[in-house]
């Protein structure tokens, strides 16, 4: 990957941390402390006008090791 892509891509990261300081703590916790498979993710969206869709997912071994390469990425 080249630098200048890396560089926007690490913008684009400070820029949601500023936009949604909770949420953007919320995921780091779990990304620091992990997660162990058989967690249950649940997320609910809700567009302005319409009624909330929610969605769950249970962590898999190959979600962790998207997470590890995520972590090892990042640096």
């Amino acid at each position: 990957m080249n630098p200048q892509a890396i560089m926007q891509f690490m913008s684009a990261i400070n820029t949601f941390k500023s936009n949604h300081p909770k949420f953007a703590s919320f995921i780091e916790r779990y990304m620091k402390s992990g997660l162990p498979e058989g967690t249950v993710i649940e997320i609910t969206v809700t567009e302005p006008g319409e009624e909330p869709v929610t969605t769950n997912m249970k962590v898999l071994q190959s979600d962790l090791e998207l997470i590890q390469s995520l972590k090892d990425f990042r640096g």
